[in-house]
C-alpha cells in the first residue's frame, strides 16, 4: 500500500509540473495570475511563521515544537472534511494494524469493566484459547503490573507484541478462590471480519463486520464451509449482513463484491481530475453460483459496505432489506510521511456506484425498508444521523438525507430484518410491494 502510495503521488506530481509547464507561454496574463497565487501563498506561510514564533516565544508555559507543527497540520486537514486527518507514528501503526487484521497477540476479545479488563471471549486456535481462558474471565495484572488505571487501548497495546514473546496474566474467574495465573506465547492473530452460520437448516447467513486484508479471504471460507455444511443443492440462498459495518479498504469491497457478480462495473472512484477516474469490474465467476442473495443493511453500513451494497444493487443481484445506509460516498488515501512521521488520511476521491450514482451524504435506500422494534430505554440511541450531519462533509449532488435506525436486536429472534430475508428466500410472500429475489441473477450495469 505504501509504494503504491508514493507512486501514485509522484504522478501526480509530475503531471503538475509538466501542466505548469505548457501552459506558461500561453500568454503573460496567465502567468501573472499564477505569480499573484503564488505571491499569495507564500504570504499566508510567512503569516504562519509569524504566530509559530510569537507562540514559542511568548506562551505561558515553553509550548513542545513538535506537537505545535502537528497540531497545525491537523488543523489544515480536519478543516478540510471529517474523514482527512493527520496521524502520528503510533495512530498510524494502529490503522495498519486494523486494516491488516493480523497483529502479535494472544488472541482474545475484551472491553472495559469497572476499571477491569474483561474478556469477551477468546478466538478459537489462538494462545489464549489453547491456555484454557474463558468469557467473563477479569484480567487483573498483565506482566505483574495492575490493569487498574490503565484505559483499554493501554491494556490492549500491553497484551500485543512481537510474535514469541511471553506475556503473564493474572485472572479472576467467578467460582475461583484464588486469582489463576498463566504465561502466553504471542502468537499471530488474525481478526475475524467474517462469521457464518446456517439459518433455518437451508439458508447461508454471512455477516461482514469490516473490510481489512482478511475479509475475502474469510468470505470464501465460509462460503466454502456453508455449502458442505448445508449441500450445494440445498441451499436457498444468502444473507450478507452488513448492518453496523463501518467500511475498511476499497480492494476488499470491490473483491467481495466481485465474489457475486459474473460481470459488469462494481464502482468508479473520480478525483479532482477527469484523468484519475478509475473503474473496477467483475471477473466471471459468482461463488454463490446464481443463488438468491439478500443484503442487509442500515444507517451504521458505511462507505466499503455502501460500495458492495451498491453495486449489487445495481446489478440486481440482490435484495437490499433494512433502513437507509450511512451515506459515506468518499475515497481516503493514506500517504505514508517517512520514517517516524506518521501518515496523512486524504479524501482524494468521491465513488460511484455502476448507475453512476453518488451516495454521498444520502445514503442507499434498501429495495425494503424493515425498521425493528426498539426497547424504550435505546429509542435515543439506535439512530445514525449520517454523513449529512457531519461538520464540513462533501456536499451531496441533489437532496441530502439525514437520520437513519442503526438498532440491531441482540437476539435473532427479535430480528425483524432477518426472519424477512429468510421467509424471501424460503418464498413466503411478504405484505410489502419489493419483490423477492430469484434464482436467476441480472449481471447486466444499470449505465
Amino acid at each position: 500500500m505504501m509504494r503504491k502510495t508514493s507512486l501514485v503521488l509522484l504522478s501526480v506530481a509530475a503531471g503538475a509540473a509538466a501542466t505548469l509547464f505548457l501552459t506558461q507561454p500561453r500568454s503573460a496574463l496567465v502567468g501573472s495570475t499564477a505569480r499573484a497565487a503564488s505571491s499569495d501563498t507564500y504570504r499566508q506561510l510567512n503569516l504562519f511563521g509569524d504566530v509559530f514564533e510569537r507562540v514559542r516565544s511568548d506562551y505561558v508555559e515553553k509550548p513542545d515544537d513538535s506537537k505545535l507543527v502537528e497540531t497545525a497540520i491537523s488543523g489544515m486537514l480536519t478543516g478540510l472534511d471529517p474523514h482527512s486527518s493527520y496521524m502520528d507514528t503510533k495512530s498510524f501503526r494502529d490503522m495498519q494494524v486494523q486494516t491488516r487484521g493480523e497483529f502479535g497477540g494472544l488472541g482474545i476479545e475484551v472491553t472495559m469493566e469497572d476499571g477491569l479488563i474483561k474478556v469477551v471471549s477468546p478466538i478459537d486456535e489462538t494462545p489464549a484459547s489453547k491456555a484454557g481462558i474463558m468469557a467473563n474471565d477479569i484480567i487483573s495484572y498483565l506482566d505483574d503490573e495492575a490493569v487498574q488505571g490503565l484505559t483499554l487501548n493501554q491494556a490492549v497495546e500491553k497484551m500485543r507484541g512481537p510474535v514469541n514473546t511471553k506475556i503473564k496474566l493474572k485472572i479472576i474467574r467467578k467460582g475461583q478462590d484464588k486469582p489463576i495465573e498463566v504465561t502466553l506465547v504471542r502468537d499471530n492473530i488474525r481478526v475475524r471480519s467474517v462469521r457464518a452460520r446456517v439459518e433455518s437448516d437451508d439458508i447461508a447467513y454471512i455477516r461482514i463486520t469490516t473490510f481489512n486484508e482478511q475479509t475475502t479471504e474469510g468470505l470464501k471460507r465460509e462460503m466454502a464451509n456453508l455449502t458442505t455444511q448445508i449441500g450445494p443443492d440445498k441451499i436457498k440462498g444468502y444473507i450478507l449482513d452488513m448492518r453496523n459495518n463501518p467500511g475498511g479498504l476499497l480492494e476488499e469491497a470491490v473483491s467481495v463484491s466481485d465474489a457475486f457478480l459474473d460481470r459488469g462495473e462494481i464502482v468508479s472512484t473520480r478525483g479532482r481530475n477527469a484523468e484519475e477516474t478509475q473503474r473496477r469490474t467483475a471477473k466471471p465467476g459468482d461463488l454463490a453460483k446464481g443463488k438468491p442473495v439478500i443484503v442487509l443493511i442500515n444507517g451504521g453500513s458505511a462507505s466499503a459496505s455502501e460500495i458492495v451494497a451498491g453495486a449489487l444493487q445495481d446489478h440486481k443481484r440482490a435484495t437490499l432489506l433494512g433502513s437507509r445506509s450511512f451515506g459515506k460516498g468518499s475515497v481516503q488515501t493514506i500517504i505514508p510521511l517517512g520514517s517516524g512521521n506518521g501518515a496523512l488520511r486524504l479524501t482524494t476521491a468521491r465513488y460511484f456506484t455502476p448507475s453512476g450514482k453518488s451516495i454521498q451524504a444520502k445514503g442507499i435506500i434498501p429495495d425494503i425498508e424493515v425498521l425493528q422494534d426498539v426497547p424504550d430505554d435505546l429509542k435515543s440511541k439506535t439512530d445514525t444521523k449520517g454523513e449529512a450531519s457531519l461538520r464540513g462533509h462533501l456536499k451531496a449532488e441533489g437532496q441530502e438525507e439525514t437520520g437513519s435506525q442503526s438498532y440491531v436486536p441482540p437476539d435473532a429472534k427479535n430480528d425483524k430484518a432477518l426472519k424477512m430475508a429468510a421467509d424471501l428466500l424460503h418464498g413466503i410472500k411478504q405484505t410489502t410491494s419489493a419483490p423477492a429475489p430469484t434464482d436467476k441473477a441480472s449481471n447486466k450495469a444499470a449505465n
